[in-house]
């Protein structure tokens, strides 16, 4: 079955009511969620140098909780779970061969996100359905890449950073990290943020879509919209800031908000200070 034919089908099912799914509906849904597994359809893709969300996508995805039912997923007394039988533990004996290490130690990928060759996860982290992790990347320790997240090639996410995944509404674009980017320790990216190529962000940087980022060097001042998402420009290096907040109470008191900053763009210095070794992956 083709793209354009699965795209077809997954859209008359999921505008279907809920007593009107059949076997029809569970072998459709076999045949998506096999397909977003392997990353042959992904939530989100670049097009003609502009990213656009693949809505029937996710569509496909919500498809799967309406026609799954809990069922147990316990290892034994000890470690018991339960969710949607349609998403369980994505399999990754069979990813082997492609170089993909699984370090011990409590870390869930769901059915349904994809993981390109060597790909690093470091325990315990967290990846969800939808979600695209290309070639090279790593996941840190306690970092969370949520549902139909699209993260590119030699990405580091460091301990304790969250990447916002947005299932609903389904026409809205995912956060989406680019090649080479470096999400310093406990950041957060959300509501749909574009990080392009080889972005840094230093520790406990915050992204979203509503908060303005303003770049020292260009004197310009980046934020989001109903209608477009925050863009945050190549080779960017970002950090935690603040602002005065301009409120006769705010001003009395010496009240500021956080707000991130561009403090400079991405050098031979820079390069050699965010490198992974290869030896860790």
């Amino acid at each position: 079955m083709n793209k354009i034919e699965l795209e077809k089908l997954i859209t008359d099912h999921y505008e279907r009511k809920i007593d009107e799914l059949d076997e029809e509906s569970n072998q459709l849904f076999e045949i998506f969620i096999n397909k977003l597994d392997r990353g042959e359809i992904r939530a989100a893709e670049k097009k003609d140098g502009v990213w656009k969300v693949n809505t029937w996508v996710k569509q496909g995805i919500l498809l799967g909780f309406r026609l799954g039912t809990n069922a147990d997923f316990s290892l034994n007394d000890h470690f018991q779970f339960c969710d949607k039988q349609t998403y369980p533990l994505k399999n990754l004996k069979p990813l082997a061969k492609n170089n993909i290490r699984l370090v011990p130690g409590g870390s869930s990928v769901r059915r349904g996100a994809y993981l390109g060759n060597q790909v690093t996860l470091m325990p315990p982290m967290y990846i969800n359905v939808g979600a695209y992790v290309d070639e090279g990347t790593m996941i840190d320790s306690h970092a969370l890449v949520g549902s139909c997240a699209q993260i590119g090639r030699r990405v580091h996410v460091s301990a304790g950073s969250q990447v916002g995944g947005i299932l609903e509404p389904v026409g809205a674009l995912p956060v989406i990290i680019e090649d080479d980017v470096l999400v310093g320790g406990n950041c957060g990216i959300y509501e749909g943020t574009i990080i392009q190529t080889g972005a840094v962000l230093g520790a406990g940087t915050i992204l979203t879509g509503s908060v303005p980022v303003y770049d020292l060097i260009t004197e310009q001042i980046f934020r989001g919209s109903s209608e477009t998402p925050l863009i945050i420009p190549t080779n960017a290096i970002v950090v935690p800031g603040s602002r005065k907040i301009q409120n006769n109470f705010a001003l009395l008191h010496g009240l500021q908000i956080s707000c991130p900053v561009i403090v400079k763009y991405r050098d031979s210095s820079t390069n050699l200070s965010t490198t992974l070794e290869e030896l860790l992956r």
